[in-house]
């Protein structure tokens, strides 16, 4: 599935074989994931009116889509997109239409809650997918970074542009439709992705796929490849997720408006997506395991810094500062989780990662709206960044040699960089 490249730039990568019509397809599903969460919360709300029940609804729904991640990408793994993916986005399309018609006065708190938390377990992986697909694609690593880059650059505008897409629906129309568009996103969009046929380069795992020991049978070593990039991610999460509430506190006690909050965090999207085109523009002499510490590094000395800004001004630039690590960490995260493995097993490892984040936003939320009421604010922001810092000092682990940048397809599935995923994790998922 692979075409041989002269040039590695974003254009090359596009002009890939079935890229285009690929990557489109699994952007369109996945701005179910930028929709779903406002268009249910406020369908909740209104049709409850306690935000109590919106609040476990959300929970349990989040819940069980980000802790069963792991799990439904190894499905993915085992049966290839096409036998798990669809029905798993059919599923889920299915139950958010019964969550979309359930949203009404007098439906029990315990419907909502449950059919909400069904839903979630059925979140199809398009993201950890999609990046498996790039991986096959494309076994040159310069370009890898470089779709890596575009994709992660890509999704984060899906989750700006989801929610002021669901405000322009509930203008004129209830938030169920917003629901049902999720839906039907969702369901669309992984019916053109498993078709593609890049898609079909995915073979399930233990079908010629690897020359590595099966899951759960290669030694400590497997477990310890994943782990600087998992806690990284997760570290991230923490970091990225603390400045929301943080900067709400810093207008609050200057007597800022709201608006002023909302202009600070497109700074950290801006500076998240201009680093991101531009890591995957440069081609790096340093290995990933070594640029992630820096990145990771990187964020919390701008958290820290952003703590001390004495005004507006300054604190969109050190939050802008610190966007601009964010997607090369993360970028640099899931490239180090699909060298660690054999090609069989890049869904699960990029939905570990994946996990991590998502998993480490929801901490981070929790303990720093703890925190934001007993410390000082410049306090909250250093232990928001030191959390990152703390993450890159976590050293990386390797199985063998790196796959060669630009290396050839053979060299990408053989035995010297066939880690597979921690123990832990493939016997549970049997």
């Amino acid at each position: 599935m692979s075409t041989p490249l002269s040039r590695p730039s974003y254009a090359a990568v596009l002009r890939v074989p079935h890229a285009r019509r690929t990557f489109s397809a699994a952007l369109v599903g996945r701005l179910s994931y930028g929709t779903v969460s406002l268009a249910l919360m406020l369908s909740v709300t209104r049709s409850t009116g306690s935000y109590a029940v919106a609040g476990l609804v959300m929970a349990l729904f989040g819940a069980t889509s980000v802790f069963l991640s792991p799990y439904r990408a190894s499905l993915v793994d085992r049966h290839g997109p096409r036998r798990a993916l669809l029905p798993m986005a059919l599923l889920y399309a299915t139950l958010l239409c019964v969550l979309a018609a359930a949203c009404r006065p007098g439906t029990p708190e315990a419907v909502l809650a449950v059919t909400a938390g069904l839903a979630g377990a059925c979140t199809p992986p398009l993201g950890s997918t999609m990046r498996a697909v790039w991986a096959e694609l494309l076994p040159d690593r310069l370009l890898l970074q470089r779709a890596y880059s575009v994709d992660g650059v890509a999704e984060e505008l899906l989750f700006v542009s989801g929610p002021l897409l669901v405000g322009g629906i509930v203008a004129v129309a209830s938030p169920v439709v917003g629901v049902v568009l999720s839906a039907a996103l969702v369901a669309a969009g992984t019916l053109a992705f498993v078709t593609s046929p890049a898609t079909a380069a995915l073979r399930p795992a233990g079908r010629g796929k690897s020359d590595g020991p099966a899951p759960g049978r290669g030694g400590p070593g497997q477990g310890r490849a994943l782990l600087q990039p998992v806690v990284v991610a997760a570290g991230v999460g923490v970091s990225v997720s603390a400045v929301d509430l943080l900067v709400v506190a810093f207008a609050g006690e200057r007597g800022l408006g709201d608006g002023t909050v909302a202009w600070v965090l497109a700074a950290l999207s801006v500076g998240s997506a201009v680093g991101g085109l531009v890591n995957g523009a440069v081609a790096w002499s340093s290995p990933t395991r070594a640029r992630l510490p820096f990145f990771a590094a990187g964020i919390g000395l701008c958290l820290a810094a952003a703590g001390l800004a004495p005004g507006l001004g300054t604190l969109v630039l050190a939050v802008m500062c610190a966007g601009l690590f964010v997607a090369p960490a993360l970028t640099t995260a899931y490239l180090i989780a699909d060298e660690s493995v054999a090609p069989g097993f890049r869904v699960r490892a990029g939905a570990w990662c994946n996990t991590a984040v998502n998993a480490g936003m929801s901490a981070g939320a929790a303990v720093v709206g703890l925190l934001v009421e007993r410390l000082p604010l410049p306090v909250c922001f250093a232990v928001a960044g030191a959390v990152a810092a703390a993450a890159a000092l976590v050293p990386g682990y390797r199985r063998g040699a790196a796959r060669p940048a630009g290396g050839a397809k053979g060299a990408a599935q053989s035995s010297s960089v066939s880690s597979e995923l921690p123990e832990s994790s493939a016997s549970s998922e049997s």
